[in-house]
């Protein structure tokens, strides 16, 4: 029997406006489907939100499914998409951070106090951590962010319409790190003065490791990634967006060319013809900064350049995981790809890539020009280097310090932070951010370094240290962190997506069922596809180990 002829066409129609304004915001821009999140943003830019008209232009600008850039766009959570039988949000969104460091600081009141103040006509969203921990709680206005925020300062600014973040003050910038010697390192590389040998046997017996987390030796990734076959492509992470994790702000807010030249260096000892640095949505003004000084250094290059493309994250943690944060560049949903094949045999593009946090670069020069000795002497207790500790909490001084490694957390607390603040006493520390689990004070003697914390159960990561006192309950720290897994996860694997919600729920309860909690972890632990499911369940059992009065007496 013939078959009924639909009335309408599959899907959605093209509406004429929604397309021309879309391809009167990209201009001449290329229509590439690894552009997709960066023309995403534009839009929102443009007009507050993605509506469903502009979503399907922008789908067939780009040649793509509307269901492709849809899934995209609900994927980050920075993204406003608005279906046609629902209002656009408020012209003003205030977020506020309720990650661990400003939940301890009085977030909860916080957004009390605003959704009281600002009525309807502003949006009050809480939202996790936006790398400011050191001045918690956090707001940010728009863009415009506000440490150490009270109720009133964030009603000012809204008055005043403060809503776009500032570039940094006071930074080095392209003139002022050439006067003082800043990419002749680099051009002693092209030039032939230094060789690539030697650059990387100075960094191997520096002792330097991947300071995103990861700790995989430096000069040995270098080695990997330039046996393999051309062309070869570099990937920088600088998505930090571990809860108590703000060292690269720190960095890039003051000295950018010094990363800059180590990825230019790293481009040329390693043989790369294109480099992508990925940063984090919320380091709006770290984006007008490094787009200002990248155009500086291409207008005036100290020696021939590989093509640097900045691409801009849209809300999403999972994309600090170096194959989520790869889909991601190429325009897609940040989702880590199962390996075999690693990264540096095929990541972006396919191609083999040299991933790399920030930080790591950072240090390239500094230890090229002073020596590995000089790197590797800075340790204490036995290990070797120096580490960026982003350190938030119950201290008197929060910030990043930058300390020997191996430090105890009780030297850091005592000789970086001016001890604990008045009144308060040392009672337990996240030694890595969320993921690193929670020690007691009564371990506060261990070294912090790679490979020195395993045996409790935990581990240094990027080196986010949070400082509870005698006033806060680890449970609700540990809670807390469970919570920001089980929003974070991507959902591409069930042991993480319903693992970190399965765990949540039990963890509210006023007793823990510890045997199910730890059952529940091991599954999650053995079988997540990626560092998130697999260290989600660390501070759950840090608390079951080290503090079984909390979770036996909900007390």
């Amino acid at each position: 029997m013939r078959k009924k002829r639909r009335a309408q066409f599959r899907g959605r129609k093209i509406d004429p406006a929604a397309l021309s304004e879309v391809r009167a915001l990209l201009g001449e821009q290329p229509r590439r489907r690894d552009l997709l999140i960066e023309y995403l943003h534009q839009i929102q830019d443009q007009y507050g939100y993605l509506s469903a008209p502009h979503l399907v232009a922008l789908a067939d600008e780009l040649g793509m499914a509307s269901t492709e850039v849809y899934e995209v766009a609900t994927f980050y959570h920075h993204f406003d998409v608005v279906r046609e039988d629902h209002e656009a949000p408020p012209a003003l969104t205030v977020r506020v951070c309720d990650s661990i460091t400003c939940a301890m600081m009085g977030s909860d009141e916080l957004v009390s106090a605003l959704e009281a103040g600002l009525g309807n006509a502003v949006r009050v969203q809480r939202v996790p951590c936006v790398g400011r921990c050191d001045a918690a709680p956090v707001a940010v206005v728009g863009t415009y962010p506000i440490g150490d925020a009270s109720s009133a300062q964030v009603l000012d600014a809204v008055r005043e319409g403060k809503t776009q973040d500032r570039l940094p003050v006071d930074y080095v910038d392209y003139a002022s790190y050439r006067h003082t010697g800043g990419y002749a390192l680099l051009v002693d590389c092209v030039q032939g003065t230094r060789s690539a040998e030697s650059i990387i046997t100075e960094l191997e017996n520096s002792n330097l490791r991947g300071l995103g987390g990861a700790g995989f030796p430096t000069g040995r990734k270098w080695r990997i990634v330039r046996d393999q076959p051309a062309p070869r492509l570099a990937a920088i992470n600088l998505d930090e967006g571990e809860p108590g994790t703000f060292k690269d702000r720190y960095y890039l807010e003051r000295d950018p060319h010094r990363f800059i030249e180590g990825a230019l260096i790293a481009a040329h000892i390693v043989g790369i013809d294109e480099i992508y640095i990925y940063l984090r949505d919320e380091y709006a003004g770290c984006r007008q900064m490094l787009e200002k000084e990248l155009d500086a250094l291409r207008c005036d290059p100290p020696c021939p350049l590989p093509a640097i493309h900045l691409r801009r994250g849209a809300g999403a943690y999972i994309c600090g995981e170096e194959s989520a944060m790869i889909e991601s560049i190429e325009g897609k949903r940040g989702m880590p790809r199962l390996r075999p094949p690693f990264v540096a045999q095929q990541g972006l593009f396919g191609r083999p890539t040299l991933e790399h946090n920030m930080e790591t670069l950072h240090w390239v020069r500094e230890i090229v020009e002073n020596g590995a000795d000089w790197f590797a002497s800075q340790g204490r207790h036995g290990r070797k280097g120096l580490r960026s500790f982003s350190v938030s909490g119950r201290v008197c001084k929060p910030g990043v310090h930058l300390a020997p490694a191996g430090i105890t957390m009780r030297e850091l607390i005592d000789e970086y932070c001016g001890g604990m603040l008045s009144g308060q006493e040392f009672y337990a520390y996240f030694p890595g951010g969320a993921s690193g689990g929670i020690l007691p004070a009564a371990l506060g003697d261990l070294p912090l370094d790679f490979d020195t914390l395993q045996e409790y159960g935990c581990f240094i990561g990027s080196a986010a240290i949070i400082v509870l006192s005698d006033q806060d309950r680890a449970r609700d720290a540990a809670l807390n962190a469970m919570r920001f897994f089980k929003d974070e996860s991507c959902g591409k694997c069930t042991p993480c997506r319903a693992g970190t919600s399965k765990a949540s729920t039990l963890m509210e309860r006023k007793i823990w069922d510890a045997e199910l909690l730890a059952e529940l972890a091991e599954v999650m632990t053995d079988a997540s596809i990626c560092g998130l499911g697999q260290a989600a369940a660390n501070p759950m059992l840090s608390i079951l180990k080290y503090f079984p009065n909390e979770v036996s007496h909900g007390s």
